[in-house]
């Protein structure tokens, strides 16, 4: 079997334009096809790794067998010169990549993809309505005062969500985005932070966990302060991305001085990139993005890798259906398995429209699609005005 025909897909949401996710579709001489998803839906970066994704293919993987899923893994991070400077580019390409070879292969010996992981270790995967400071529901909105926090909390917990995240600090009281918390928290600023989770607590009750996210805005003693006042006074299961990666040492003084686990992640790439955080033992929940960690090949490696250390894991799930659906299986396959983020863009009609399945939680539970494969199909009515590069074999 080998690889005839690479499709390349970089999706423009009408509706929501600034949500980009990359899909790669790779075609086989025997019929099979596979779909992979890059780590770079939102934000900068969707074009350039749909480039990237480009030239990997062309240079390594058309022509080849797609079973070889670990050489083809090591031909693109050996041979691709720019591979061992670690960049978030590169690695979203590679693991687009190398899941689409795993759907293909899943597919060939007629299993869902868990199967190949090791089998099903987890049936019902505990599951989170993920970033509530955008609301819960089919639209997306900067919700501002406390008591559309609660809301947004109580519509989660109808659904039967038994947790929850939400990032009551992203935005200040004029709906502007505040990207920089580095510096000492003033004492109104605080107050609003504190009142929003005080409306998610009380909307949720003592039985629910809340999950509080820092998308990496903080500076070490902001981080601290945050934590003290906001994460541990109101009981949180874990506070997630609390510092920027770019210094391992700043995790090290937080988790000195806070008695809450921390979670991070999704911004962290191989093996390589999570061993100061699992050595020195300051994550605590492992949030490895498959669509960037280095696809099924690497990030199941890392998840047995953080088991040495007693570390649990939840994928980072914020991109499209495929994201969704790849997660579910690797989950479902994992010993440290903690729990599935369902991120709000997941309810998303300009997101769910973008596959055939559509894959949502029911009463709070997820679990891995028992079709061959991964068991997601691209909708081409919808993403083939999207397609920017078509590779085929000479």
């Amino acid at each position: 079997m080998k690889i005839e025909r690479i499709e390349i897909f970089d999706i423009l949401c009408q509706q929501r334009q600034q949500w980009h996710p990359v899909f790669v579709r790779i075609h086989t001489d025997n019929g099979i096809s596979g779909v992979g998803e890059a780590g770079l839906a939102y934000d900068w970066g969707h074009s350039a790794v749909a480039n990237m994704i480009n030239e990997i293919a062309q240079a390594r993987i058309i022509g080849a067998d797609p079973l070889q899923t670990e050489l083809l893994w090591n031909k693109m991070y050996r041979e691709g010169f720019w591979a061992f400077a670690g960049n978030a580019v590169f690695f979203a390409a590679m693991s687009a990549i190398d899941t689409a070879l795993w759907d293909i292969k899943a597919k060939y010996f007629n299993v869902p993809l868990y199967q190949l992981l090791g089998g099903k270790v987890n049936s019902q995967l505990r599951t989170y309505a993920s970033q509530l400071q955008f609301d819960w529901d089919s639209d997306a909105r900067k919700l501002v005062k406390p008591i559309d926090y609660a809301k947004a909390a109580e519509k989660a917990l109808k659904e039967g969500y038994t947790a929850v995240k939400v990032n009551p600090m992203f935005y200040d009281n004029n709906a502007n985005t505040i990207y920089d918390l580095t510096k000492i928290l003033t004492t109104d600023l605080m107050q609003m932070i504190s009142a929003r989770m005080k409306a998610t607590r009380d909307a949720v009750g003592d039985n629910v966990d809340i999950f509080l996210e820092c998308h990496s805005l903080l500076g070490a003693t902001t981080a601290i302060q945050v934590g003290k006042n906001i994460a541990e006074k109101f009981n949180c299961a874990f506070m997630e991305e609390p510092v920027n990666y770019l210094n391992s040492k700043l995790h090290d003084k937080i988790s000195q001085k806070l008695d809450i686990p921390l979670a991070a992640g999704e911004r962290l790439f191989f093996r390589h990139g999570m061993r100061p955080y699992f050595e020195n033992q300051t994550i605590d929940i492992l949030q490895p993005d498959i669509g960037l960690c280095g696809g099924i090949t690497e990030t199941k490696k890392v998840c047995d890798y953080a088991e040495m250390y007693d570390i649990q894991v939840q994928a980072h799930v914020c991109g499209g259906p495929v994201a969704t659906a790849v997660a579910l299986h690797l989950e479902t396959a994992i010993t440290n398995f903690y729990i599935h983020e369902h991120h709000t863009y997941a309810l998303k009609s300009w997101n769910r429209e973008l596959c055939i399945q559509d894959y949502q939680p029911q009463n709070g539970y997820m679990q891995a699609p028992e079709l061959p494969g991964i068991g997601i199909d691209l909708n081409d009515s919808v993403v083939m005005s999207s397609k920017v590069a078509e590779i085929k074999q000479n």
